[in-house]
């Protein structure tokens, strides 16, 4: 049954995704993005986009990590990944793997690229998340919801609900044991009762960032995490 959700999720989370893109204004700056694939079902997908120069290049994807930054221009106000480097004068769309839209002041992007529902087209979805330092501060949280009920994350002081569909922030966890560490525990509701569905103890530090990705497999009764961890760049030394 909660399988069963899932499909209906990605449908409510690209409505709300459609009406804030539709609040977004043209953006026509470079864009630096960094991407990750987040497809369970399949790891070997091969994407492409234009670089700043409009040469078509392959998106930089590595498994379990998000990829190395790459340079975008929008093009009319959205990122747009192809399925294949060459493009049909004729028929441009029927490349087209994924687009979304990109706010006016976004310079630096996180994208995660998810799955559609079956037989939609584009077959993939995105997911921008603000790479600047003030909208993703360091030792910061971002959980991106992908299950069509509540979840729930514990970790040091930090008790959070995270909503269907959503990118929730997590302030920097500040309440550690002598080794930075604390415990790290995500519930999902079930029967008017909290269950959890994963436990560990983490690292926080202010060189870390972490991208909690919650989802279910078809036929799953519990969801499931995956856990990118993000290290921030050392600030380049005064001479």
């Amino acid at each position: 049954m909660l399988a069963q959700n899932y499909t209906t999720l990605i449908a409510i989370f690209l409505l709300t995704a459609l009406a804030h893109s539709q609040e977004a204004k043209p953006s026509k700056a470079s864009l630096s993005i960094r991407a990750f694939m987040h497809d369970p079902s399949s790891t070997a997908a091969q994407m492409y986009l234009k670089d700043e120069k409009g040469h078509m290049v392959k998106l930089n994807l590595t498994p379990e990590d998000l990829g190395m930054p790459q340079l975008t221009i929008p093009v009319d106000g959205s990122l747009i990944l192809f399925n294949t480097a060459g493009v049909d004068p004729k028929n441009p769309e029927s490349i087209v793997a994924a687009q979304v839209a990109v706010p006016k002041n976004m310079q630096r992007a996180i994208v995660i690229i998810i799955p559609g529902p079956a037989n939609s087209s584009p077959a993939y979805r995105m997911v921008l998340i603000d790479d600047s330092a003030e909208a993703f501060p360091p030792g910061a949280s971002k959980v991106l919801t992908l299950v069509s009920f509540d979840t729930a994350l514990e970790a040091g002081e930090h008790k959070v609900l995270c909503s269907p569909g959503k990118v929730t922030n997590v302030a920097a966890v500040k309440k550690l044991d002598p080794y930075n560490m604390a415990q790290t525990d995500f519930y999902f509701k079930e029967n008017d009762a909290w269950t959890v569905f994963s436990e560990c103890k983490m690292k926080y530090i202010d060189a870390y960032r972490q991208i909690f990705i919650a989802y279910i497999r078809p036929g799953s009764k519990a969801p499931e995490l995956t856990t990118l961890i993000d290290l921030m760049p050392r600030a380049a030394s005064a001479k």
